[in-house]
């Protein structure tokens, strides 16, 4: 397999300091709405999230963002998972939007932080009650023999909780990530990619910089 045959050419749109918004949050919201309406895009919410566990090996995985606001951006999960254990150990962490058919990405770092149980419980009970059952089922990133084991246990969830409200459980919710650094990367004629880097000062005001691509 020949793969350094695999390219193309990235025409689509420029990005230019002019047209950025001065709040990295507000760019972030027009661009997700964009993605949103794309209909070459079926995930929209879907971002890389990157942590780094007490002994400094990296983990990556695809999670789904479900609000966002100027406090940060929020997921839910397992916390006993495998992200969860990286978190409790390092709270600085990267989440990465690759909306590839506009030749756009999002790379966002900053720290994050478990969000109030009260906020957690309504988002669980909103969800299918499928999915209910199943984070209840599920004891994350843990080892299991086989997917008709797994399948026995949420089988038996629901059948124990017929008629009845799904406990939310106990080691699961939400996380926020609050932003220090968005960068905004736009495919480029020529490989010559358009990348605009927002940081914060220590007055708490963003700045923006180009960045060479």
């Amino acid at each position: 397999m020949k793969l350094h045959d695999e390219r193309r050419d990235y025409e689509r749109a420029q990005l230019t300091r002019s047209i950025l918004e001065t709040d990295p949050f507000k760019q972030f919201e027009s661009w997700f709405a964009a993605a949103k309406e794309a209909t070459a895009l079926p995930d929209p919410t879907a971002f890389t999230l990157a942590t780094v566990s007490a002994t400094g090996q990296p983990h990556q995985r695809v999670v789904l963002l479900k609000d966002f606001d100027t406090s940060g951006f929020i997921f839910y999960t397992n916390y006993d998972s495998q992200k969860g254990q990286d978190i409790a150990a390092n709270p600085l962490v990267s989440m990465h939007f690759a909306w590839l058919p506009l030749e756009q990405q999002v790379r966002i770092e900053g720290r994050i932080e478990k969000i109030d149980r009260a906020a957690s419980e309504a988002y669980f009970h909103s969800r299918p009650r499928s999915s209910q059952i199943g984070a209840l089922a599920s004891q994350q990133s843990q080892v299991i023999g086989s997917r008709s084991e797994l399948e026995g246990v949420y089988h038996d969830l629901t059948e124990r909780y017929e008629g009845e409200e799904v406990p939310m459980p106990e080691n699961w919710g939400g996380y926020r990530i609050k932003p220090d650094y968005f960068e905004f990367w736009q495919g480029g004629k020529y490989r010559l990619h358009d990348r605009f880097g927002y940081h914060k000062n220590t007055a708490g005001t963003w700045f923006i910089e180009r960045l060479q691509p």
